[in-house]
């Protein structure tokens, strides 16, 4: 019996050498670096889109980074330096970091319903931008989107009729564009979403003179996109992106 429970006491403390050696393996291997101001600095509007696009690839592929959120929440107590200001929709399918892959510290996070600008999101681009340095705007919008959809049928409802008010330019464009006013068409749906992205887009550009004047600079870029909700894919609008040249 001695023999037995001797056996049994070496076996459980063999386990539990393992289980804590690939523990402490597992947590080695934890991403924990975090942007910082040399990074942000030398970052270029066209390296921090491709960073967008590479963590979209990983967040599709199922291959995200394994970080370690609470060492990069205590590395950006002090100082933060993203490169990127990103201005999608409040949709819960739509959550900015996880669909990038990015973590504490290198994104500057604007939602609102239908994506749409006001005084206050302008307000706190130019503070992303000018003041805090990121090089790149890209506003982002989605398929089967409630508040476009909501603006398509004219809801009112409280504070939320003013919002949708700001998307009816891109309803008109899009109905020229499909020949439609069927709110239930999902194409016309996404094209009005696609056309709203665009429309703020020139907002941002028109509406701040701080945002525009680094666009002209080459100091920042802005571009637009598309989320598939059903894939979490997000495709980029290069071809009406601004860019300053390499």
């Amino acid at each position: 019996m001695r023999y037995g429970k001797s056996c049994g006491l070496i076996f459980i403390a063999c386990v539990l050498g393992v289980t804590n050696l690939v523990l402490a393996k597992d947590t080695q291997s934890l991403y924990t670096a975090v942007m910082t101001a040399e990074r942000q600095e030398t970052m270029t509007p066209q390296q921090a889109l491709q960073r967008l696009k590479d963590g979209n690839q990983r967040f599709m592929d199922g291959k995200m980074k394994r970080r370690d959120l609470l060492a990069q929440s205590n590395a950006t107590a002090s100082k933060q330096y993203p490169v990127v200001v990103v201005l999608n929709c409040i949709d819960s399918r739509a959550p900015t970091e996880i669909i990038f892959d990015q973590g504490v510290g290198d994104v500057f996070a604007t939602r609102i319903a239908g994506n749409v600008q006001n005084d206050d999101v302008l307000g706190s681009m130019e503070f992303g931008t000018k003041l805090a340095g990121a090089k790149l705007i890209a506003v982002i919008g989605h398929t089967s989107c409630g508040a476009i959809r909501g603006a398509c049928q004219q809801v009112k409802l409280g504070h939320l009729t003013g919002l949708l008010q700001k998307i009816q330019p891109a309803v008109k464009q899009a109905a020229k564009e499909e020949g439609t006013n069927d709110c239930d068409n999902a194409v016309f749906i996404n094209q009005i979403a696609k056309d709203n992205v665009l429309l703020v887009m020139k907002q941002i550009q028109s509406r701040s003179p701080v945002m525009s004047k680094l666009i002209k600079e080459g100091k920042l870029g802005i571009v637009g996109g598309m989320q598939d909700i059903s894939t979490g894919k997000v495709t980029f609008f290069d071809d009406q992106s601004i860019m300053p040249k390499s």
